[in-house]
């Protein structure tokens, strides 16, 4: 559904990586019973700057950690513990003081297994399990300061890092705003325009197949009704005798 007219699109990427620790080299002081590290994130789309709108983000991990509750209030904004088991985090998004908007909130479960594709390779080869999700935050009619912060975006990094020369710098040059979804995909992130073209794309077909199953199995249907409908009469006309 398309935003209402004088609204404002955020883009964010929310989710988890997990890695199985290695038994060989596990961190200190862990319980014996953790077998993975893993860490839960907000981050902007192509890891680009979101701290000009978003202020502080909590997370709210299983209650049996200590401080299950976790205020991060600057960027990155992400959580790393270690674990054994799956879990729902709940994320929520405390916006800029000129948003003058309520927190909105975000739920993640955490993944820590593999399930498709080639599950026991992944796991003798202890490969990282990423879950994330795209999300789109609309501001139906921000007030005018925050409007201002949307429209302007990040401020421009300094020399050094992040300056000049940098990806983020370039988006900059080119007009772009870290609040857009990119045109293409990137190493690390597979939300962007053309993604979401295809994948559209892809609905549409399902549709198209989708309709042509109810047509096959209507048509089947009425073949059967009209069978039972003779069968009826048949033994209308028997009783009748």
């Amino acid at each position: 559904m398309p935003a209402p007219a004088g609204a404002k699109r955020v883009k964010v990427i929310y989710g988890s990586i997990a890695k199985p620790l290695d038994p060989s080299n596990r961190p200190p002081g862990i319980s014996p019973e953790h077998t993975h590290q893993w860490s839960v994130f907000v981050r902007g789309v192509n890891d680009e700057d979101i701290s000009y709108w978003l202020k502080k983000v909590q997370f709210k991990l299983h209650e049996t950690y200590t401080n299950a509750s976790r205020m991060v209030e600057s960027a990155p904004f992400e959580v790393t513990e270690t674990g054994w088991g799956e879990f729902e985090v709940q994320m929520k998004l405390y916006f800029v003081p000129e948003a003058n908007e309520k927190a909105q909130t975000l739920w993640h479960a955490l993944k820590l297994h593999p399930y498709v594709g080639d599950v026991e390779g992944q796991k003798e080869r202890r490969d990282p399990i990423v879950s994330q999700n795209f999300e789109e935050v609309i501001f139906s009619e921000p007030v005018e300061p925050f409007y201002d912060v949307l429209t302007s975006g990040p401020p421009l990094p300094a020399r050094g890092k992040g300056g000049k020369g940098s990806k983020q710098a370039t988006l900059r040059k080119q007009g772009e705003r870290s609040a857009e979804i990119p045109y293409a995909n990137s190493e690390g992130n597979p939300f962007s325009q053309k993604e979401e073209a295809m994948e559209l794309d892809r609905l549409r077909e399902a549709m198209k197949t989708l309709d042509g199953m109810v047509k096959e199995e209507r048509a089947k249907l009425a073949g059967k009704e009209k069978v039972m409908e003779g069968l009826r009469r048949e033994g209308a006309g028997q009783q009748g005798k």
